[in-house]
C-alpha cells in the first residue's frame, strides 16, 4: 500500500481476507446504495406509485423541473 493511503481490511475470525483502499471500499458501498435505490425506483414505478424525493427532488414531483 503506497504511503499515505488509508487502508481497509475485512477480518473473519481475526484473519484478513481482504484489504483495500477506503476509498474503493466507500466507492462500492455508495454504488451498491445507487444500485438499490434504481431497484426501488423502477419497482415503484412498475407498481404507479410515486417516487419519493429521497435525494432531491424526483421526476415524479409536480415542482420538478
Amino acid at each position: 500500500m503506497p504511503e499515505g493511503k488509508a487502508e481497509w481490511k475485512l477480518l473473519v475470525a481475526g484473519r484478513v481476507v481482504q484489504e483495500l483502499p477506503r476509498h474503493i471500499v466507500m466507492r462500492g458501498a455508495l454504488n451498491h446504495l445507487a444500485h438499490h435505490r434504481g431497484q426501488m425506483t423502477v419497482y415503484l414505478r412498475l407498481l404507479g406509485a410515486t417516487v419519493p424525493a429521497i435525494y432531491g427532488p424526483s421526476a415524479d414531483d409536480k415542482n420538478f423541473g
